[in-house]
């Protein structure tokens, strides 16, 4: 069952990546900004609500949101028994991450779909860019001690230094969290200054770990300061929380986006990361962002989803719209 010409046509131009954005270079801290945030929590939830229960995509249209959904996960494995071999399999998934025969049947086996990047420990950088190389797939790191970010300031900045040094395209930071826990907002904001410093070329993705902020206020606040201190994504979770990405939260997030872009003209990106694990939710969180932020913001510079399942389930999905009948989960391996 192939997807139409017409819903071809857009996929071709979603699979595209968009042309390149200036980096976010941040601003000076305004504390009077950062200070006067307020959050209507009933407002924020009840908009939340709407998103997935207003909205419906089906059909051949819901199979191209799910490919280009493909196109913005950050493919991740951050487990203490990861090896070579495993990441090495998983870059190959990442490099094909749809079967070519579904590809072939929905009629776009022509498109070069791959993942938005490939998300691996320090430790494991190497052998990522290695598997990687020629395949315009980035690699991401992890660094500053995720996932607690408690480790001493120096070792947390000469980690994101060795991952660039090792070929990371792409940092994803955590910040001290008792920072906004206890609003010293300037230490959060020095401490990130000197994390984008580290990363030089590399574009930064701050970790705000907003299951462990305490309010939604406090996550607009916290996201505000790491973009006004350059943060190229502003990121939910380390996925590694009792609490991960949510759609409230990521609302809260995707209108402080929204708001610094109003005010200084700059785009930053989103990741949401943790619990997104099925097809719809890869959905509803489109669906946030295209209503939220706007077309551009579908785009691989300026979206990503960090998920490590959520592939073979969509894969799964894509598989169903093609056959009419659904596979085992096992029959679409990451590695």
């Amino acid at each position: 069952m192939t997807i139409s010409r017409e819903v071809e046509a857009g996929l071709e131009r979603a699979v595209a990546h968009a042309s390149p954005l200036p980096r976010n270079e941040g601003t000076s801290l305004e504390l009077d900004w950062v200070e006067g945030v307020r959050v209507n929590l009933s407002a924020v939830e009840r908009r939340a609500a709407t998103l997935t229960t207003r909205r419906s995509v089906k059909k051949e249209w819901q199979a191209a949101w799910l490919l280009k959904a493909v196109t913005l996960i950050d493919l991740t494995t951050l487990a203490g028994d990861d090896t070579p071999g495993r990441v090495r399999r998983l870059c190959a998934k990442a490099m094909h991450p749809v079967r070519q025969d579904l590809l072939d049947a929905l009629g776009v086996g022509d498109l070069r779909i791959t993942t938005g990047a490939v998300c691996v420990y320090h430790d494991m950088v190497p052998a990522a860019v290695a598997a990687l190389r020629g395949s315009g797939v980035p690699v991401a790191a992890v660094a500053t001690g995720f996932p607690a970010g408690l480790s001493p300031f120096e070792t947390r900045i000469e980690e994101i230094r060795r991952s660039v040094a090792a070929g990371a395209a792409e940092i994803d930071i955590v910040i001290s969290r008792r920072h906004a826990l206890t609003h010293d907002w300037e230490a959060l904001y020095e401490e990130l200054r000197l994390f984008r410093q580290a990363c030089g070329p590399a574009h930064m993705k701050a970790i705000l770990a907003t299951g462990e902020l305490g309010t939604l206020r406090n996550v607009y606040r916290a996201s505000l300061v790491a973009m006004m201190a350059g943060s190229d994504f502003i990121k939910t979770s380390t996925g590694k929380e009792p609490v991960n990405a949510t759609l409230p939260v990521s609302l809260v997030m995707a209108r402080a986006i929204r708001e610094y872009f109003e005010r200084t003209g700059v785009a930053v990106g989103f990741k949401p990361a943790g619990g997104l694990r099925t097809a719809k939710d890869a959905l509803a969180w489109l669906v946030l962002m295209k209503e939220e932020l706007g077309r551009r913001w579908l785009e691989p510079d300026l979206f990503r989803i960090g998920a490590s399942s959520l592939l073979a389930d969509i894969e799964r999905q894509l598989e169903h719209h093609v056959t009419g009948r659904y596979s085992a989960t096992y029959r679409h391996p990451l590695g």
